[in-house]
């Protein structure tokens, strides 16, 4: 097997998978296998394997640990240098580490991969028994399969509860489920630029993105993987038109407005600036993803809907009583300020919602680290008074 896995390079062309998988270098990771584990379709694997990184040291009484929860095309690398095993640096770098807002001389944080992505954990691109990918065989998968399975990590790493799980957007999703699922592991919360149920218009986005990547003539359903050219094309689309959900409209006209790439003409087949950076875009995330994993995630958030089987959204939040901290992004189309208010007011132990304000959308959380630096403190600060207060 080919094992060179390591900062993106955009030589060439993209492979069939951006996955990382057995045999490639490890990098930071580290693993925890357990099983049996039967998802909410009632599909058994025999074995899940999450790759995980941490950061820090766990305290004495356990007591220390902080849970972060990656976003669609994240990973457990939240902080550290692109090189072997790692084609990107880290997703939030500024925040973890010795003295940074996320203090690991203080913190013992954890990430995972969650289940079905293509880092390291069980996903489509992993080995199934027979040793080839799961590829199409892989299940449908929920968002509460994804807790499941950080569940069980935390009991392997000695972890009663969490003083703080926080994430975006389907980070943010699982924190939600988190803590109504597993309220006494989860001392506070941090949900950021998410919600509690999909709304329609998200149903339509994911959609169109799956499409996209099943209409691919190289998806071949979803086993591909031994092919020299994959679904790079319909990922890439899908790619383009989730990037353009998660960016403002004032920020790319501002950014972008007419501008050219180079000076020929798009009547003569040049590209408008923003045509190019879409497909910097689909490109990049190619090399360093896979299709299946993006449909595989993408579906797992169609399918959220903390209500279901609860008696409704509003009485899922209803038993959220530990601190929570519920950020909007002023600017986010995706997921607008409505959704976040919904939590806030459903939610005993939110207490008031909280804006980041960034004229880029969605992804304000990525870019806008000052501001999510505060929502920490002000979250592990409502913990810790909470604490102080038993």
């Amino acid at each position: 097997m080919h094992t060179e896995y390591g900062a993106l390079s955009y030589q060439g062309i993209p492979p069939a998978s951006g996955a990382w998988r057995e045999g490639f270098p490890q990098g930071e990771r580290l693993f925890y296998d357990f099983g049996p584990f039967t998802t909410d379709t009632g599909f058994v694997f025999n074995q899940v394997r999450v790759a995980y990184q941490t950061w820090g040291a766990l305290n004495h009484d356990a007591s220390n640990a902080i849970y972060i929860a990656h976003a669609l095309t994240g990973d457990s690398h939240v902080t550290g240098e692109a090189g072997s095993g790692h084609a990107t640096a880290g997703w939030w770098n500024s925040l973890v580490g010795p003295g940074a807002p996320i203090d690991t001389d203080k913190y013992f944080v954890v990430c995972a991969n969650v289940l079905g992505g293509c880092q390291g954990t069980t996903g489509p691109a992993s080995a199934a028994p027979d040793s080839k990918p799961w590829g199409s065989r892989f299940p449908v998968i929920t968002i509460a399969d994804m807790v499941r399975v950080e569940y069980e990590l935390m009991g392997f790493l000695g972890i009663s509860s969490y003083a703080l799980i926080l994430g975006p957007s389907l980070g943010g999703m699982r924190v939600l489920e988190w803590m109504v699922r597993y309220p006494d592991a989860v001392r506070g919360g941090l949900v950021l630029g998410s919600t509690a149920a999909v709304s329609a218009e998200e149903i339509g986005i994911h959609a169109t993105q799956i499409t996209a990547i099943e209409l691919d003539p190289h998806f071949n359903n979803g086993d591909y993987y031994e092919s020299a050219v994959g679904p790079i094309a319909g990922m890439g689309l899908a790619r383009r038109i989730a990037h353009l959900s998660y960016r403002s409209e004032t920020e790319l006209d501002v950014r972008f407005g007419r501008n050219l790439q180079g000076t020929e003409l798009p009547r003569n087949g040049g590209l408008f600036a923003v045509e190019s950076y879409l497909d910097h875009h689909a490109d990049k995330l190619a090399r360093r993803f896979d299709a299946n994993t993006y449909i595989a995630l993408t579906r797992a958030m169609t399918l959220f809907d903390l209500g279901e089987g609860r008696g409704g959204v509003e009485k899922a939040l209803n038993t959220i009583t530990a601190p929570l901290v519920v950020v909007g992004i002023d600017s986010d189309r995706l997921f607008p300020l409505r959704l976040q208010q919904d939590i806030v007011d459903s939610a005993p132990g939110a207490d008031e919602l909280h804006l980041l304000i960034s004229p880029i959308g969605h992804d304000g959380f990525l870019v806008e680290e000052d501001q999510v630096a505060r929502f920490v403190g002000h979250a592990l600060n409502r913990v810790e008074e909470t604490t102080s207060t038993e």
